[in-house]
């Protein structure tokens, strides 16, 4: 049965147009709609929790970088429209279930090539993806840089 809807997690570099390249050939053969989504983690996740100040402020302008780069990087796909790019704040794994669910999506694409790139996404996060996803999910084999 052909897929009917395809999310595509990324980081917003350029590593990962093979994958968006990749789900785009998928959405063409099945005709099935294309949806991007980037998450941005809280910073004080990175921190463990425990962080002395107040980073709301930096939060909010990281935020507003990741959606000026979101509109960046899709524009270069044209058949994605305003509401196939998605931008989420919170843990990846649960992000990317949400709105794959949220969205009806039975496939989620995902780079994977180590530990640069998309590692804030795929380190322990790709394995929560792969078993905890509401729907098949595929992870896109990336090529080290030369």
């Amino acid at each position: 049965m052909p897929y009917q809807h395809i999310l595509v997690a990324v980081d917003l570099t350029d590593e990962c147009h093979p994958v968006v390249r990749r789900a785009q050939l998928l959405a063409q053969a099945s005709n099935a709609k294309l949806s991007l989504v980037h998450i941005v983690e809280p910073m004080a996740m990175a921190f463990g929790g425990d962080v002395p100040m107040d980073l709301s402020m930096l939060q909010q302008q990281q935020f507003e970088q990741a959606r000026e780069r979101l509109q960046s990087f899709a524009g270069i796909y044209s058949e994605l429209t305003a509401d196939q790019r998605h931008l989420a704040y919170g843990q990846p794994r649960q992000e990317i279930h949400r709105l794959a669910e949220e969205q009806g999506c039975d496939l989620i694409v995902v780079g994977s090539h180590g530990r640069h790139g998309l590692a804030l996404l795929l380190g322990s996060t790709a394995n929560d993806v792969l078993h905890g996803a509401p729907c098949d999910v595929l992870a896109v084999r990336l090529k080290k840089a030369e």
